[in-house]
Parts: C-alpha cells; sequence; structure tokens
C-alpha cells in the first residue's frame, strides 16, 4: 500500500500566536522528509497535529484517505517519538515496550525484542530504565517508535542524547526503514542527519513552510 500524508491549509493559532500559517504539504512513501527550523518554529506543533494529538485551528490533515479529527482521532499505523521518551523508571526496557504493546494488543514478545535489537539494547537486560544514560532512553524511544513495524514515523530530534556511535547506528536503522517503504518525517537541529537521511527538505518558520529541496 502508497501510504501519504496530505496538509490543506493547516493553520493552529493559540489566542493571538499563529503556530502553523496556511500549511500546504504532501508527503508519500518510500520517502524521508526532512523539516528544519529553530525553537518554537511550528515543527513540534506539525507533528503532533498529523498524529492528531493537537486539533489544528483551520484546515485539515489527510493520512490514507483519512481526516485526523473527523474520520479518525489518531492515525493507525504510526510510529512517533515526539520530545524525550516517557518510561517508567522501575521497569527494565522490555518490561515498558511490553505494556506499552498491550494498549494495541498487535505484537507478541518477539517482535518487542527484535525492535529492542534493531536499536542496539540487549531485549534480555533487567536493568531499570531509571538507570539508563539518556542515549540508552532515546533508543528505546526509537524502539516503541518502530515495534509494530508502523508505515509512517514522524521523528523529533530523534538522535537526542546519543554519541558518535549511536547516531551512525540510527542513521543506518533509518535508511533501511526507507528501503522498506516507510513514509518518514525528521525534524533535526543537526544538518548533517538532514543531509545525509532526507530526499527532501523544508523549512518553518514563525508558521510558515518553505521547500528548500
Amino acid at each position: 500500500m502508497n501510504n501519504y500524508i496530505k496538509i490543506n491549509h493547516a493553520v493552529k493559532k493559540y489566542q493571538e500566536n499563529t503556530v502553523l500559517n496556511d500549511i500546504n504539504l504532501e508527503f508519500e512513501s518510500g520517502n524521508i522528509y526532512g523539516i528544519i527550523g529553530r525553537n518554537g518554529s511550528g515543527k513540534t506543533v506539525l507533528l503532533k497535529s498529523i498524529c492528531g494529538l493537537i486539533h489544528l485551528t483551520g484546515g485539515e490533515i489527510i493520512v490514507n484517505d483519512k481526516i485526523v479529527g473527523k474520520d479518525i482521532d489518531f492515525p493507525e499505523n504510526i510510529g512517533i517519538i515526539i520530545e524525550t521518551p516517557g518510561f517508567l523508571s522501575n521497569y527494565s526496557g522490555f518490561k515498558n515496550l511490553q505494556m506499552l504493546a498491550g494498549i494495541k494488543n498487535k505484537i507478541q514478545k518477539n517482535d518487542i525484542k527484535e525492535s529492542i535489537k534493531k536499536v542496539g539494547l540487549d531485549p534480555d537486560s533487567k536493568k531499570h530504565v531509571g538507570k539508563y544514560s539518556m542515549g540508552m532512553k532515546q533508543r528505546l524511544g526509537i524502539a516503541q517508535a518502530i515495534m509494530e513495524n508502523p508505515d509512517i514515523l514522524l521523528l523529533d530530534e530523534p538522535m537526542n542524547g546519543l554519541d558518535n556511535q549511536g547516531v551512525k547506528e540510527m542513521r543506518e536503522l533509518f535508511q533501511k526503514l526507507k528501503e522498506e517503504g516507510k513514509l518518514m518525517i525528521l525534524c533535526s537541529h543537526n544538518p548533517t542527519d538532514i543531509e545525509i537521511l532526507c530526499d527532501h527538505v523544508y523549512e518553518i518558520d514563525r508558521g510558515i513552510i518553505k521547500q528548500l529541496y
């Protein structure tokens, strides 16, 4: 199936502050789209609007023929990492993901373990997440985003807290996911991530977006 996101005249206002200003975009499977912009430019609000966590003031977002907030509250088959991943500190990484997977009940233990391995963590480790480094928590957040094999991935600063080796490994993982036909949107402050990974790049500033390439 060819997955897509279509954004038509999206507007988001908080009182007098316009965070998204008449955004029109289309995203398709098999591509990584980069969105750059300073803090407060609207990147995170845009991603949260796509996955139904924020409701638009005007316009619409269509994910695979369904209007978000009208036909569906939350689009199916989307994996997200937005802001700092939140986990229960007194449980292992596997146990945290197992509890989250229980919400939809779509995957088995082996699927969870496989996603943890893909991000370079040990699925059988009994170490509590509270003892994880920031980089390990970020890896676990990425494992959570991919564990149900979503067709669409929304990644907001996915390299946060990772060392050079971690960044290299996650870049390789994202390239592989793209080759599998995933639709991926990546927000990053790191121009190298954008340059290496992204097929198309947009810049957002004061809620207005323009395509750079």
